[in-house]
């Protein structure tokens, strides 16, 4: 029987209002169900809002160097697990395991930036046109702020949202992608041993059009932040926009690599190939376009297709694979019919 996994709200482990659980299942073996998680819904969403919106005031009285130390204490946690972060990163979301070491270790990294952060909150004095005048500015936490990662890096880009919000004061409902919310789990069970006030932090699973859609609109939400789709994104920033709060998207690209005829080949063909297939080619930056000059055209091809031929695709825990599978069933099949559509657009495969 696989785990189950609560959302944590105002500082408890609890289920959602109707019992309701998705599963998900490991890409690399589809008969291993990584856990059971909450399919949360518009209300619950609410409790999770209400709880941050109560934590709030106090929590913006906390000295900001005081909050940073919180997070020093999750980056200590963090740092003791980071193995076990890495192995459910590679079995919810596929990366091989260099890959999900170094996406746990780019995390901690982050936290270890944003931890000093609470040092380095400063407001400016400016002159003034009045005499005997003192001007100066002051920074201070907006509210209760809504976090929405992707599912392709579900530790470390969490925790860059997470922890700047928290040490600049605000308090925080986070809502994973459901592709891999096991990770994103992992890290709230952190920030709970690391003893953050009840309702400072928020964790809840379930569906963007109830779950993320209440997170947008509930009233007592005064910033969002928003890492996924042009398509969500752009609804998001439209709502966002006529409430009149702020908001923070980044959203896919179409990245290309230009390559000239006096560029260093080896270097150049090791940036692309990382760049390209690297997490499976599974992640906004990826090179997703190939612009040379005609000078180096053939034989750039030529280094490029000889390290990709040493692809190894398999389980990412497999010492021997050097690229994991797709996400899901789901996205595995918007990949095939991308092939499709640009052979019949005169592609080569």
């Amino acid at each position: 029987m696989s785990e189950i996994y609560k959302n944590y709200i105002d500082g408890e482990w609890v289920e959602c209002s109707d019992g309701k659980r998705f599963q998900v299942i490991n890409p690399a073996n589809t008969d291993d169900i990584v856990g059971e998680f909450q399919l949360s819904d518009r209300e619950d969403c609410k409790k999770a809002i209400a709880a941050a919106a109560r934590a709030f005031p106090a929590w913006a009285e906390v000295p900001a160097t005081e909050r940073g130390r919180y997070i020093t204490r999750v980056i200590d946690l963090a740092t003791h697990r980071k193995e076990e972060i890495a192995a459910a990163l590679c079995r919810e979301e596929g990366k091989i395991m260099k890959e999900a070491l170094g996406e746990v270790a780019k995390g901690i990294n982050l936290l270890e930036f944003y931890a000093g952060e609470g040092f380095r909150i400063e407001g400016k004095t400016l002159p003034s046109e009045m005499a005997n005048t003192f001007v100066y500015t002051i920074r201070r936490p907006l509210g209760v702020v809504s976090l929405i990662s992707p599912w392709n890096f579900p530790f470390a880009i969490p925790a860059w949202k997470i922890a700047p919000a928290l040490v600049a004061g605000n308090t925080v409902v986070f809502k994973p992608s459901d592709f891999s919310p096991l990770t994103a789990c992992l890290l709230a069970q952190i920030l709970h041993e690391a003893g953050l006030p009840r309702g400072v932090f928020n964790f809840i699973t379930g569906p963007g059009p109830t779950v993320g859609d209440e997170m947008v609109r509930n009233d007592s939400v005064k910033a969002i932040s928003f890492t996924g789709s042009n398509q969500i994104g752009d609804i998001i920033n439209k709502t966002a926009s006529e409430r009149g709060i702020k908001v923070c998207m980044e959203m896919g690209g179409k990245n290309a690599a230009v390559v000239l005829d006096d560029a260093n080949l080896d270097l150049a063909v090791a940036g692309v190939f990382t760049g390209a297939f690297g997490s499976t080619g599974q992640r906004c930056t990826a090179t997703s376009r190939l612009i040379l000059t005609r000078g180096i055209k053939e034989e750039f091809m030529k280094r490029l297709m000889e390290q990709v031929k040493t692809i190894r695709i398999g389980d990412g825990s497999k010492p021997e694979a050097t690229m994991g599978p797709i996400v899901n069933e789901n996205q595995f099949n918007s990949v095939m019919a991308l092939i499709e559509k640009g052979k019949k657009e005169g592609a080569k495969l």
